[in-house]
């Protein structure tokens, strides 16, 4: 493939979104949502493909693994996207200057986006539904590990553009090769934004190799704090949920932090990890507290190693601190400021943890499972970002947009 040639194209190709009309892109995702369910049969024998080259015990098999469900799901997402209002053109600030210069600043589309991920099929569907949504192209990266579920996928929508007599240039599908990541991050002429999703790793990567502006998203060192007010109950349900949901999602639970004065309590908020086949890495406070309960096949003393990991498996590690203060300080040191929680009684320290924890999303009294743009209400999401420039959090079709000015006179001149 002529990767130059191939920006050059989703580049043309991302300047005729603008004049299409909201109801034309409304009407091509629902015909895209249809498309996917009719096509599941399709699409699950080429997702097969994938799977049979990883390993059921990978914790990224989960990610890649497609099911009739999953693909209803995608769809209902695809769905909520299209039934969402543009957030094109909308006017952001309006005034007239004492020189009676008129302002408008207006959203319009960010242009081309470059996406690249690990094994995550449906981040195919997600990412194309949005850029579209909010008038971009996309050029998209996926892994070696999902080569077969993207490229069907990408048949799919090329099938919908063209059934609309769209460019299929603007979804574009890069070949699975390490030269096709290197020439999209370097790709500054064609490509006006980088996200990437998956590992730390992965985005250690994309940060410092590339020349093209990046927005960080996806890893998730997540942490709960139980303090000396919190309910049990609420505790149990909320921690367990939020750990085993779907263990290999970025807002899953890695490290519980528990109040000294609480370790009594951890053996029943537990109890229900033990029954989901978790393994617990607990320092010595918290086995001490354990060992006579848990299965000692899933209970192991904590090293430093186990602080500040995303598991993205059924893996969880403990940490016993002494109060509130300790508690964030822990998490400033291992977060990777994505998302936190609290489980507390107290208004005080709900307050004090709020404001003081510098992440994306910060919970009281609820899972982290809720860190998803679907769940936010954005339809679905591109990625949820760790950073602070330009988005923070779930990023839905508001976070794909820019803005311009817009300024109109009747031959006002700047003085010299």
């Amino acid at each position: 493939m002529d990767l130059k040639s191939t920006f050059e194209n989703t580049q043309r190709a991302s300047r005729t979104l603008g004049s299409l009309a909201p109801e034309k892109i409304t009407q091509l995702l629902q015909d895209l949502a249809v498309a996917a369910i009719t096509q599941t049969e399709f699409l699950l024998q080429e997702n097969a493909k994938d799977l049979a080259r990883m390993s059921p015990e990978d914790p990224k098999y989960d990610r890649l693994k497609l099911s009739a469900a999953r693909i209803q799901a995608i769809a209902d997402d695809i769905r909520n996207v299209a039934s969402l209002s543009s957030p094109l053109g909308e006017v952001l600030l309006q005034k007239i200057l004492p020189n009676k210069l008129e302002l408008t600043k207006v959203r319009v589309p960010l242009g081309v986006i470059g996406i690249i991920y690990e094994a995550r099929p449906n981040v195919t569907f997600d990412v194309f539904a949005l850029c579209i949504k909010a008038g971009n192209a996309c050029i998209l990266k996926g892994g070696s590990d999902a080569a077969s579920s993207n490229e069907a996928i990408m048949r799919v929508i090329h099938q919908v553009l063209n059934q609309h007599q769209l460019n299929t240039a603007v979804a574009t599908l890069l070949p699975s090769g390490r030269e096709a990541t290197e020439a999209l991050l370097q790709a500054v002429s064609y490509v006006d934004v980088i996200i990437p999703r998956g590992s730390q790793a992965l985005i250690d990567f994309v940060r410092q190799q590339a020349k093209v502006p990046v927005i960080e998203t996806g890893a998730g060192i997540v942490h709960t704090y139980f303090d000396e007010t919190a309910e049990v109950e609420k505790g149990k349900v909320i921690i367990h949920n939020a750990k085993t949901r779907r263990v290999s999602v970025c807002n899953a639970l890695d490290c519980l932090l528990i109040h000294q004065s609480r370790l009594a309590d951890l053996p029943a908020l537990a109890a229900s990890l033990a029954q989901a086949n978790v393994q617990l890495f607990a320092d010595a406070p918290a086995f001490s507290a354990l060992h006579a309960t848990y299965p000692g096949g899933l209970l192991t003393p904590a090293t430093a190693e186990h602080f500040g990991t995303e598991f993205l498996s059924l893996k969880m590690a403990i940490k016993t601190v002494a109060n509130l203060e300790e508690a964030l300080e822990h998490i400033a040191q291992n977060s990777s400021k994505h998302s936190e929680a609290i489980i507390s009684e107290s208004a005080a320290n709900i307050e004090k943890f709020l404001n003081s924890v510098d992440a994306a999303a910060v919970y009281a009294n609820a899972s982290t499972a809720f860190t998803d743009g679907a769940q936010f209400g954005l339809g679905a999401e591109i990625g949820i970002s760790t950073q602070k420039l330009h988005a923070r959090g779930p990023m839905g079709l508001e976070e794909l947009t820019s803005y311009k000015w817009i300024v109109k006179g009747n031959g006002q001149i700047r003085p010299t």
